[in-house]
């Protein structure tokens, strides 16, 4: 198994370097499971969203794609899909939803937060 940088992930997603794409295309067909923690999820979510002006639907489906992805060997599959759910359904951001998650498998009664968005979620406390 090799572990991916958020960057490799992006260019696999979004195809929009030449020279790099190809050199994904290369690691990919090598036939390894590719290693992709939390962190690059919540960061690839991010810059999708930010930099690439993703919506929030096309997110989704790109997370999707990921967790369905049999080249792709994630922290903990469960959680990253409970976590989608919650993006899915909710109002607040993919990595509090992983935040979350991550917490109440840690054992934590909850977490707590500043960020209202998550006020509907049984997971969180707005302090």
């Amino acid at each position: 198994m090799i572990g991916i940088d958020t960057n490799i992930l992006l260019r696999y997603l979004t195809k929009d370097d030449e020279v790099q794409v190809r050199k994904v295309r290369e690691l990919f067909g090598t036939g390894e499971k590719l290693f992709v923690s939390d962190v690059v999820l919540a960061e690839a979510v991010w810059v999708l969203g930010r930099k690439y002006r993703f919506s929030k639907r096309e997110i989704v489906e790109t997370l999707e794609a990921i967790v369905e992805n049999e080249i792709f060997a994630l922290d903990d599959p469960s959680i990253v899909q409970a976590a989608l759910t919650d993006y899915r359904d909710g109002k607040g951001d993919f990595a509090d939803y992983l935040i979350g998650r991550r917490n109440a498998t840690a054992g934590c009664e909850h977490t707590v937060t500043f960020d209202a968005d998550l006020s509907d979620h049984p997971a969180f406390v707005i302090f």
